[in-house]
């Protein structure tokens, strides 16, 4: 049997309405509460009456009072608490004036005097207008309170988008780069075809990343196949030298992480062990579930933390003459992007296995997308010729 989807609306999403419904249900509770003891103090039926126009007056001077405070709240506190010590006792006078007049026509000449009702009702009348006040000031700064809160929020989590941007768009320049730099010298060498490859699967590439959100995440697959577009580029330029594995747990194929997190660790592992070795590296890619977390290790076959240069990777400098020089990209920036992504609910850490060579491994919690992906991986083109 289908259930209607039932989302409830805050109390206070309208505020207009939820004023009036405040306001009815005080006074309502009020005049109650008012009846009840009347009849159990044993007076007439008609006693009602004087409640009724007592509910009825105070209902009519507390519209008039949220006028002047809805004017007033957002003044300086010497303005509103000022004028509201000068508004209230009126108000208050006003109320117990009419409810000790209302009272002088029910009871006649015969009852007490006008002042010692004007006096008994003054303090009623006062406990309810005073009550009613405080009341609503606090409301009304609660609800002013909640709005900042909800505007600062919004604005971190701009800033976060806005921070994660920032860390995706600085992988795109480095890498394009060298990719159009090394099409250039395919073309001055006359390779057409290779250079036409190239193209192609840098169109590719670059369709993915423009296409996906710089905050977004996607699948484990998507990834995977984004990393194989990425390494085919690459595998033009250093041929045989550069040689990847792939150990990809179907388990872990629909689990999601942020857009293009692997390509910048790949990118350290050639520029730091495919580089610099004659006889290239191997790269190894690993996704596993561990627990209740995705486990993703990028590990080389390269020097790992022997050399200067291969150790500045961590931070994501080279060393030009013995001075460091920021690369603009590497593995803080990762780190960043996780932290911003994650918070505390991830591990990155950066190891020299015993078999030597280098490796990453992150771990995040394990999500799927709950809707279909809508933006496929990118398909690799075939090689031309």
């Amino acid at each position: 049997m289908a259930v209607l989807p039932f989302r409830p609306i805050p109390f206070f999403a309208n505020k207009n309405r939820a004023f009036w419904r405040l306001q009815a249900a005080g006074w309502g509770g009020a005049m109650l509460l008012r009846a009840m003891s009347s009849l159990a103090n044993g007076l007439a039926l008609s006693f009602l009456v004087l409640v009724l126009i007592s509910t009825i007056t105070g209902f009519s001077i507390t519209l008039i009072l949220s006028v002047i405070y809805r004017n007033l709240i957002n003044r300086r506190p010497i303005v509103t608490w000022g004028v509201t010590a000068i508004v209230l006792p009126v108000a208050v006078l006003f109320y117990a004036f009419v409810d000790a007049w209302v009272n002088g026509l029910y009871y006649g000449d015969g009852g007490t005097g006008f002042a010692q009702r004007f006096i008994g009702l003054f303090y009623i009348d006062l406990t309810l207008l005073g009550a009613w006040t405080a009341l609503y000031y606090m409301v009304n700064y609660f609800l002013q309170i909640e709005e900042q809160n909800d505007q600062l929020i919004q604005l971190e989590n701009q800033a976060t988008q806005a921070q994660l941007a920032m860390l995706r768009y600085q992988l795109n320049p480095h890498f394009l780069f060298n990719t159009l730099n090394s099409i250039s010298t395919l073309v001055l060498l006359k390779q057409t075809e290779p250079a036409n490859a190239m193209l192609s699967r840098l169109s590719s590439f670059l369709r993915y990343t423009l296409v996906n959100e710089p905050t977004g995440r996607v699948t484990v697959a998507q990834e995977v196949e984004t990393l194989k577009l990425y390494l085919e580029i690459e595998r033009m330029r250093f041929e045989e030298r550069l040689r990847t594995s792939f150990r990809i747990d179907p388990v872990t194929e629909a689990a999601l992480l942020p857009s293009l997190l692997l390509q910048p660790l790949v990118e350290n592992a050639i520029k730091y062990a495919v580089g610099p070795q004659e006889s290239g590296a191997e790269i190894t890619i690993a996704t596993q579930l561990v627990g209740q977390n995705l486990r993703i290790t990028v590990s080389d076959t390269g020097p790992g933390l022997q050399s200067n240069a291969a150790s500045n990777r961590f931070v994501g400098v080279t060393f030009d003459g013995g001075e460091p020089v920021s690369t603009g990209v590497g593995l803080a920036n990762i780190r960043d992007r996780l932290a911003q992504a994650y918070a505390e609910e991830h591990r990155f850490e950066t190891m020299e296995p015993p078999e030597g060579g280098f490796a990453v491994l992150i771990e995040i919690p394990f999500e799927r997308r709950e809707t279909p992906a809508a933006v496929a991986a990118p398909k690799r083109p075939a090689l031309a010729g």
